[in-house]
């Protein structure tokens, strides 16, 4: 079977909305139904606050933090806009392992390249 590949382009920030939970709640879904699946997960605006490295949350509630991972660990890719890093004084050095700084330029050659684009 020829993997999909489905990029999810996330905007909202990672608490407060439920758009962050329910994008990643729906990757996980897919690399559970199929395996094979190429994510990626492009946060920018607020959504690259999800990125940042040892966010606590209370007992019961999600983490994104977490989900994140997940998603790391099933070989999907997590690139967060550079530009939206810098108006938010997000350094490289407060991100958590396995994600990483991209540009719009990177963003177009995996829209393009994309199956599905998901935009949250």
């Amino acid at each position: 079977m020829i993997a999909v590949g489905v990029l999810f382009i996330i905007n909202d920030p990672p608490y407060g909305t439920e758009r962050v939970y329910n994008a990643l709640r729906l990757a996980q879904a897919l690399i559970k139904k199929e395996p094979s699946t190429q994510i990626t997960v492009f946060l920018m605006a607020d959504a690259v606050l999800a990125a940042k490295a040892q966010q606590k949350t209370p007992d019961g509630y999600y983490n994104v933090e977490r989900m994140l991972k997940r998603i790391i660990a099933a070989k999907g890719a997590v690139l967060l806009c550079g530009t939206c890093m810098d108006a938010r004084g997000i350094g490289d050095g407060e991100l958590m392992d396995g994600v990483r700084r991209s540009t719009m330029d990177e963003l177009a050659s995996a829209t393009v390249e994309a199956d599905r684009v998901l935009v949250f």
